[in-house]
């Protein structure tokens, strides 16, 4: 019986401790994934709630993180110049156009409209503000539906998942088993996929949501109000999406009997579908270009040595309330005798103590987490720190910066997301110093961030009155050592938001 009561106990602190780990693993990823502003906040809230845990504010004798980040005056500002209306037009099309010849193949790298904003010296300078992004937008909507916690749970988690151009490329079951590790939440696929359907459904603009181009114009069609023209787009995008995509326009119209007048409406109504119902929300708020906090501060020397140092903004140093820690003290001093309600405030002490202690340490981790990180990043991208040129940026995926720190690939992916580094060429998401590499067919890998540099300066050198078009580009790319396809040239052209040869052409 005795021993009975042993191997219980033993496995019910086994399980307690296995439960108080991960709830700290859970908080540290948490606080890892928050950039600087964010960081102050969760740490206000948590003092709010803990009265065991105090701050003491930054002073001048805090480390050299703490500088006050003056990044000087911003004349950064993007083009308010739009193209007029019929080349806006112009430009959805083709980015429809295009969007729809690279099914298939370059599906996750959809071309988007850029409404005629011209990105270039933003691109080029790197000052990245805070703008009312599309997932502030969507959570507001969020906030208006009636639905459960459980629901708004799961899709606040979806929300969070959309890439740039408001589609999901995650699996619902990778979402699940996203949900139980980071959220203590159990959920199944089908339950995702409820969710998933109600933000489809009802979350503007419609498309967002939608895992494939296909589904994307489908929930598109499906939000008009019901019409005979509605009926024939729904055709055309569910049962002749292949024609569609390799615009056969003459198997559509012969199949829908349609006069050559209808097809013609047909066709412009299903040309003004976008892609990228992410990307268009961006453009509808605007791009406000206010100053952001970095969280890395990178110092290039004359020598060419790299140092740096963490950002602490107005993060203040952190301790157990000293007089939390004497009555606990004293309780643990004095268990004989204890009354009940003594025995209470020291169980509520303790427990206040040791969650005070717990986010101490998080925030430490946090601290430690962010060093690694960014001293592989500078050892990987050297050059890249020395001179600020583009071009000298290595291929460098986020294996590579886990493998060289020992931390986890997903703990790498939390820093890079949210981080910004201050350096002497500009302000940069952690994300823009990785690229992938481009394998030649004779086996050399090569950046694609190189290649996508001498592609920026092969268009701003061409004559704007005879722009290259991308076969062109294709030509000139190989004659300078970088022998890729025309496919790969039409995709790194799109993410440099460069438009296409006869929007750019000015007579």
């Amino acid at each position: 019986m005795a021993q009975s009561q042993v191997q219980e106990q033993k496995q019910e602190q086994a399980l307690r401790q296995t439960q108080n780990f991960s709830q700290q693993q859970l908080l540290q990823a948490h606080l890892v994934e928050l950039p600087i502003n964010q960081l102050m906040e969760r740490i206000n809230a948590e003092m709010d709630d803990n009265p065991a845990l105090e701050a003491e504010s930054p002073g001048d004798d805090i480390t050299s993180g703490n500088e006050i980040y003056d990044d000087g005056p911003n004349d950064d500002t993007v083009s308010d110049d739009d193209f007029d209306t019929r080349n806006e037009r112009e430009e959805r099309q083709s980015a429809l156009d295009d969007a729809l010849s690279n099914i298939g193949r370059d599906d996750e790298d959809l071309p988007v409209y850029h409404g005629g904003i011209n990105t270039q010296d933003e691109r080029e300078d790197m000052v990245y503000g805070e703008a009312v992004s599309f997932y502030d937008q969507l959570k507001e909507q969020l906030g208006e539906m009636d639905i459960d916690d459980r629901q708004r749970q799961i899709m606040e988690y979806l929300i969070g998942s959309l890439d740039d151009d408001g589609l999901l490329r995650k699996s619902m079951d990778g979402i699940a088993d996203e949900l139980a590790i980071y959220q203590g939440l159990d959920v199944t696929a089908d339950d995702i996929d409820r969710v998933l359907g109600i933000m489809q459904q009802y979350l503007d603009p419609p498309g967002i949501g939608a895992r494939s181009l296909q589904e994307c114009l489908l929930l598109q069609v499906k939000r008009r109000p019901d019409s005979r023209l509605k009926n024939l787009m729904l055709d055309v995008v569910e049962r002749y999406f292949d024609e569609f995509t390799k615009k056969h326009w003459h198997r559509i119209r012969a199949a829908l009997s349609l006069t050559e007048m209808q097809a013609d409406v047909l066709m412009g109504e299903l040309r003004k579908l976008n892609p990228k119902p992410g990307a268009s929300m961006g453009e509808t708020v605007g791009r406000n270009m206010q100053q952001i906090t970095p969280d890395f501060i990178v110092d290039t020397h004359e020598d060419g040595s790299v140092t740096f140092s963490l950002n602490s903004g107005d993060v203040p140093e952190l301790h157990v309330s000293q007089s939390f820690a004497d009555t606990l003290r004293e309780y643990q001093e004095n268990k004989a005798g204890m009354s009940r309600q003594m025995k209470e405030a020291l169980l509520y002490t303790k427990k206040k103590v040791e969650a005070a202690q717990g986010f101490i340490e998080a925030v430490k981790m946090r601290r430690r987490t962010l060093t690694l990180t960014m001293q592989a990043i500078i050892h990987w991208q050297h050059r890249f720190f020395e001179d600020g040129d583009e071009a000298s940026l290595r291929p460098m995926i986020l294996k590579d910066i886990a493998e060289k720190t020992g931390l986890d690939l997903s703990t790498i992916s939390r820093v890079s997301n949210s981080k910004y580094a201050q350096t002497r060429w500009g302000t940069f998401p952690l994300r823009h110093f990785f690229s992938d590499s481009y394998v030649t067919e004779s086996g050399e890998e090569l950046s694609t961030r190189r290649i996508k540099a001498a592609l920026r300066d092969i268009v701003d050198a061409e004559d704007r009155s005879r722009p290259l078009s991308d076969d062109a580009l294709r030509d000139e790319l190989n004659k300078r050592g970088y022998p890729i396809a025309r496919r790969t040239v039409a995709k790194y052209r799109e993410q440099l938001s460069i438009p296409i040869a006869r929007l750019r052409r000015i007579h």
